[in-house]
């Protein structure tokens, strides 16, 4: 019995379409060729570029900071630019260092303009700066 229940399960397997996972992609970008490819790696740097035919394109290099200290980090620059299905063309630049990752491209999101503080928390904050709290005793 257990013997039939793993053939049919081994037939099921076999017989499943999976065709709905396949990436289905246009023709541009199945039959993408590497136009350009470049690497350079050494111990304490790298950068790579790439370039295909279908109009993906990236840049990168990265070098190492503080070399052996406790503060060591590596500092990245780069870019990179795809053109959408739409025909839509987006390029990205960055830079991730000690401050983080700083992406850079006219598609991100960008944040509200700051809101001026209104009037009553400015004159709150006035009243306090000029009332400073008592300093209270301790209690052993």
């Amino acid at each position: 019995m257990k013997s039939f229940v793993a053939i049919l399960a081994l037939v099921a397997v076999a017989a499943a379409d999976v065709s709905h996972l396949a990436r289905v992609n246009s023709g541009a970008d199945q039959d993408a060729q590497i136009l350009r490819q470049e690497a350079d790696v050494a111990p304490e740097s790298y950068n790579y570029a790439y370039e295909t035919s279908n109009g993906i394109a990236a840049q990168e290099a990265g070098q190492l900071k503080n070399a052996g200290q406790e503060n060591e980090a590596i500092s990245v620059q780069g870019s990179n630019s795809f053109t959408a299905p739409d025909g839509q063309q987006f390029s990205l630049q960055y830079v991730a260092d000690e401050n983080g990752y700083q992406p850079q491209g006219a598609h991100l999101p960008t944040p509200p303009a700051p809101q001026p503080i209104p009037d009553y928390i400015l004159r709150s904050l006035e009243y306090i700066a000029a009332h400073p709290q008592p300093e209270q005793p301790r209690r052993f």
